[in-house]
């Protein structure tokens, strides 16, 4: 009955006339940058967190959402008309999505796709629901000990599942959790790290450290890549929709377990969509009957990782949610931005508002529905996007991003260090290093140092506490073994295998 109770709560919230409207927006703001090739849900987020500091908590929510698992359906649309992935996700879609494109079958790889993504966001969707009471019920067990240790796992867990070099994501999660030092300590009053910059002694802000890093490096990378010419355009020859009595019989299994994979793999701290969709389509590919068939169109290598990339990304949420745990970057932002409207994730949102919880819970069924709906008559639209040189499209990008930082508080110094920020992020990308795992490591460094500092002083400065709880010692334990696990050279090669594009 408390389920019945909250979703008709949640209803209630979702469906009121404001935050239909803001998920509207937020599912059409997802397609576009999910199909406009590198500029990702990440970088765009960061880059209106500005503007949704003057909506209301639950709308700015919905909204921000709606971005996020907007992104996962646009980017098929290109992936599989134009061979260009909008969205990292995206990128085993183009294996067959294309190849089914240019057999003339682009119809039935988008309805796929779309109706796939649907089913699979609407199960996860009820995942959320009915998991999140559970955990939040744990999770108001856990002491400042426990939490310290799970957020220790949760960064582990972010290095076994980053791509690249590991030990450049640990130096990028040391190098965040340093930078959430920076100002002046609440307990002593002693400033760190501020260099005699009074400007420094209130810390570094989330926003334009985050809209630096990921908005303003995307683009310069983007401008320095150039706009890919020449591609076979195919929205024209899109001619029907509806898949074959076949395609559905051959998608199906593949929906159902892209979406599992997925459900599973969203909730993993570092395990993003991309990893779930090239999950999907590496487990297709082994249990086919002619394996041969993948790259060629086959329609279970669309079904199965567009079913996946849209699990995850709705999954996600169950950490950020009931925890207060960013399981990617993108609910780090959606942390920082919780945190900027005054309300402090963790299982205490459900208890103390619980109209916001339940409202961003049911927002993601009215926005998987309307993604279905806006996103297959505007295929010709989204696609003819690609047309516009991006270098169009960055002055004025530059120009609202610089506008949002400044209306924060009205000082200069915010702009200076969001373009600080973006000209750090740029040279981590030409150095490989993965800027995610530094925003994780900037959001969870002041929660980590808070319940460090209040476990200690429960323990009167026995570290022996993080061991002595049973749960603390399970997740520690737990972490140890990611660690030894991944250093394994077998386990090593499959990961690169995994987790390279």
């Amino acid at each position: 009955m408390d389920l019945i109770s909250n979703l008709s709560l949640g209803i209630s919230v979702a469906f009121s006339l404001d935050n239909l409207l803001y998920c509207l927006i937020g599912a059409l703001l997802g397609t576009l940058i999910g199909v406009l090739p590198g500029v990702g849900p990440v970088a765009t987020i960061a880059m209106l967190l500005p503007i949704t500091f003057t909506l209301p908590p639950t709308g700015a929510l919905i909204m921000l959402a709606g971005i996020y698992y907007g992104a996962q359906y646009g980017g098929s649309t290109t992936a599989i008309l134009v061979n260009i992935p909008g969205e990292g996700s995206s990128i085993v879609t183009c294996l067959d999505g294309h190849a089914m494109a240019r057999q003339g079958r682009a119809g039935p790889a988008l309805a796929i796709a779309a109706l796939g993504s649907f089913f699979a966001g609407c199960v996860a969707t009820i995942i959320v629901a009915v998991v999140s009471a559970p955990l939040v019920a744990l999770a108001k067990a856990f002491g400042p000990a426990e939490y310290f240790s799970l957020m220790i796992l949760g960064l582990v867990l972010t290095v076994v599942l980053a791509r690249g070099s590991p030990v450049k994501a640990i130096a990028m999660i040391l190098f965040g959790v340093l930078l959430s030092l920076v100002g002046t300590d609440i307990h002593t009053g002693a400033e760190r790290l501020t260099f005699g910059q009074r400007w420094l002694s209130g810390g570094l802000d989330f926003v334009p450290l985050a809209m630096g890093v990921f908005g303003l490096a995307e683009i310069i990378s983007n401008l320095e890549k150039g706009q890919a010419k020449g591609q076979e355009r195919l929205a024209d020859k899109v001619t029907g929709l509806m898949p074959t009595w076949a395609d559905i019989k051959a998608s199906f299994p593949a929906v159902l377990r892209g979406t599992g994979l997925g459900s599973v793999l969203g909730v993993l701290p570092g395990a993003s969509s991309m990893i779930a969709s090239f999950a999907s389509y590496t487990l297709e590919k082994k249990i086919a009957k002619d394996p041969s068939r993948f790259g060629k169109g086959a329609i279970e290598g669309v079904a199965g990782p567009e079913s996946a990339n849209n699990a995850g990304a709705q999954t996600s949420f169950i950490p950020m949610l009931t925890l207060g745990i960013p399981s990617n970057s993108v609910m780090a932002l959606m942390i920082g931005a919780m945190m900027v409207q005054g309300i402090m994730p963790g299982p205490m949102v459900m208890e103390k508002q619980p109209a916001l919880f339940w409202g961003v819970v049911v927002s993601m069924w009215v926005g998987n529905a309307m993604l279905v709906i806006i996103n297959l008559p505007l295929i010709g639209i989204w696609v003819r996007l690609l047309d516009v040189p991006y270098r169009y499209l960055f002055p004025s990008i530059l120009l609202l991003c610089a506008i949002g930082v400044y209306s924060l508080n009205n000082e200069p110094t915010q702009v200076m260090m969001t373009a600080g920020a973006g000209v750090l992020g740029y040279l981590l990308l030409k150095l490989g290093c993965e800027p995610a795992p530094l925003l994780l490591g900037f959001v969870l460094g002041d929660m980590m140092e808070e319940n460090l500092r209040r476990a200690m002083q429960m323990s009167r400065g026995d570290p022996s506490i993080f061991v002595t709880s049973p749960v603390s010692a399970i997740l520690l334990a737990a972490a140890v073994v990611m660690i030894v696990v991944m250093v394994l050279p077998s386990v090593m090669r499959g990961r690169e295998k995994l987790v390279e594009d």
